[in-house]
């Protein structure tokens, strides 16, 4: 009996201290997870000109099957759509597909954020088809490919991406590091936008290891990331940088500079998680990729873990 009861107060006494411990004990893997940046395509149905069939990895098919596949292990609950540069006049054939994924309960695809060409003359009428539809975020044209440095600053982009903006879209950042300044400028001239910058602004990598170390590299994206992160209606996708490790060894203190760069000038109201797959299979597994995440996160408190992982974007895109 004695045997018995010191038994229960020890149980209970372990239960009462496991339920005070500081929530940053909790593991970052109990996190829900919210992707932000899940890209599906059918090479079959629609033509993306930078990837033809049998161009490397990523020159097949890659669908809901597989995005669900690359998740099994993984607590993801909901994902965001991220278009995938088809060809323009398949813009909106895309934007209908992945809304219909969006109504099948079997997949994670809760929204997304489709293609368009903020700079044309009927761009207008093409977001205003939009414009009534909550599961469409917003827009995103990719700025580093095909596109010369300060193209994102001519009238007619600015007046394209102001126009998101009256119809309650956002806009995504997908620029060269070196261009990070001229999406300062771009949010300046855009008042009434939110935007989402993809992928750590690309920070490079590569310059901030001690073998091939570029300080001026370094400090220019320092400076451009915190200018940038004081534009509160800009908010940072932790993402995309692990594909700059292709064909090589890497671990997660290699990509950490680049994440704590973001993570500590946006701080922890302002970050979300995404995957970037599969591009992101160029160098890592879905799972390889949230574990390297995790390791780089561990130490900061589980509240921020939480928004980083899911919270936020629940927050920032109504999902």
């Amino acid at each position: 009996m004695h045997f018995e009861r010191r038994a229960f107060l020890q149980s209970a006494t372990a239960i009462l201290c496991a339920s005070t411990l500081p929530a940053a004990h909790k593991p970052a893997d109990e996190f829900s997870i919210i992707d932000t940046h899940q890209h599906l395509w059918n090479l079959d149905k629609f033509t993306l000109p930078w990837n033809k069939a049998g161009a490397g990895p990523l020159g097949r098919n890659f669908v809901t099957a597989d995005y669900l596949a690359a998740v099994k292990e993984l607590p993801v609950v909901k994902a965001i759509y991220m278009e995938v540069d088809v060809l323009p006049e398949q813009h909106v054939a895309e934007a209908e597909y992945v809304l219909a994924l969006t109504t099948d309960p079997r997949n994670l695809t809760a929204a997304a954020v489709i293609g368009g060409r903020p700079a044309d003359e009927n761009f207008a009428k093409y977001v205003a088809r939009f414009k009534d539809q909550p599961k469409v975020i917003g827009v995103r044209q990719v700025l580093h490919g095909g596109t010369p440095r300060g193209y994102c600053l001519s009238q007619e982009f600015i007046r394209g991406v102001r126009i998101l903006g009256d119809n309650g879209k956002t806009f995504d950042l997908c620029l060269r590091p070196a261009e990070l300044s001229d999406a300062v400028k771009l949010v300046d001239a855009c008042p009434d936008t939110r935007f989402i910058l993809d992928h750590c602004g690309n920070g490079s990598v590569a310059a901030f290891q001690k073998s091939t170390r570029d300080d001026q590299a370094v400090t220019q994206f320092q400076r451009d990331i915190a200018a940038l992160a004081k534009r509160d209606r800009v908010i940072c996708k932790i993402s995309g940088i692990v594909a700059q490790l292709a064909n090589q060894p890497w671990d997660a203190e290699m990509l950490a500079p680049v994440i704590n760069t973001c993570l500590d000038a946006f701080g922890p109201d302002r970050v979300v998680f995404a995957s970037d797959w599969p591009v992101c299979t160029l160098a890592a597994s879905l799972q390889q990729w949230v574990a390297a995440l995790r390791t780089i996160v561990n130490h900061r408190p589980a509240d921020e873990q939480r928004k980083l992982f899911h919270d936020n974007a629940a927050r920032f895109y109504g999902v």
